[in-house]
């Protein structure tokens, strides 16, 4: 029988919520987490002040990658539509990197995420209009690929011209995806957006279902279509933006999860929003405690792990797309 893993994705993601506080270059164990979660004993300000953070930023970042994914590939009844395929993460990159660039994060912190979000909202527009209502596979990824590369050419023109080797460094590594070094102030910053980003998106689960019967069938239904596309559109703007802006550039979340998850929800969009947002928080969170246990010199970005996993899937699931 068929039904939503709510259940079981909640309970993983809370251990690995846990797993995460817990896991780092000196190990806490359960006592010391749970004191230090409450300002009390010795690891106080490490679990406050750097693990929770992190750990929240790695579910925060996750949800709204996930949950983007799966209402796009709903409002465009499209599995390939997804932030980073359809160049949603390159913009919303491209305009943190203005933030970066001409020293607006650093003399006005909320600017960072609100670029980030202008980027979004932008690249998802040209693509809605790009690809057209009823786009199809190669249309979306076509429009996709070309804001995207768009949006990278204008990204390197800026770390290009960056004033000092300081800029560039700071631009380049953010650019490759991590919550690692996250703050407190970030947290503030950037949750807020992704809250009501993920609120909007969760809201058009009707809506999305009946457009799975076509716009003409759905506009009989009493739904805006209109209204409908705009609240997508805004949400992932907002909540991908946001993610973007604190975490940089972390690709593939929000294809690969609403496409494990869709054989166990139905194949309804609506049942599949909210199972999205805990999978892609629990991936990220996995993803990030593999990048701190994995023997290298230098910790790996976790932009390139989910890249690494997500570029084949992308192309298997191209390929099954082709046969069909």
């Amino acid at each position: 029988m068929k039904g939503t893993p709510t259940l079981a994705l909640a309970t993983l993601l809370a251990v690995a919520a846990s797993a995460s506080l817990a896991i780092g270059y000196v190990p806490l164990p359960l006592s010391d987490l749970v004191a230090g979660l409450f300002g009390h004993g010795q690891a106080a300000p490490l679990v406050q002040e750097i693990r929770l953070p992190r750990a929240v930023l790695g579910l925060a970042v996750g949800a709204s990658l996930g949950l983007a994914g799966a209402a796009l590939q709903g409002l465009l009844r499209n599995p390939l539509a997804e932030p980073g395929v359809v160049g949603i993460s390159a913009s919303a990159g491209l305009g943190a990197v203005i933030a970066l660039y001409f020293g607006l994060a650093a003399a006005w912190p909320p600017a960072l995420p609100l670029l980030g979000m202008a980027g979004a909202g932008v690249a998802a527009i040209l693509v809605l209009a790009l690809a057209g209502r009823a786009a199809g596979v190669l249309a979306l990824v076509l429009a996709g690929v070309a804001v995207s590369s768009f949006a990278v050419a204008l990204t390197a023109l800026a770390l290009n011209l960056a004033p000092n080797p300081y800029a560039l460094s700071e631009m380049l590594f953010w650019l490759l995806g991590s919550v690692r070094d996250r703050s407190n102030a970030d947290v503030l910053h950037a949750l807020p957006f992704m809250a009501i980003g993920a609120a909007m998106l969760l809201a058009s689960g009707r809506g999305l279902d009946a457009l799975t019967l076509g716009e003409e069938t759905a506009a009989s239904l009493g739904v805006r279509v209109g209204r409908l596309r705009w609240l997508v559109v805004s949400g992932t703007a907002l909540a991908v933006g946001a993610a973007v802006s604190v975490a940089g550039s972390i690709g593939f979340v929000g294809l690969v999860v609403p496409h494990l998850l869709r054989p166990l929800c139905g194949h309804r969009p609506a049942r599949l929003l909210l199972p999205s947002a805990l999978g892609g928080a629990l991936l990220v969170t996995v993803a990030d405690i593999l990048v701190r246990l994995v023997p290298t010199a230098t910790e790996l970005h976790l932009g390139v792990v989910t890249s690494l996993a997500g570029a084949p899937f992308f192309l298997v699931l191209l390929l099954s797309l082709g046969r069909q």
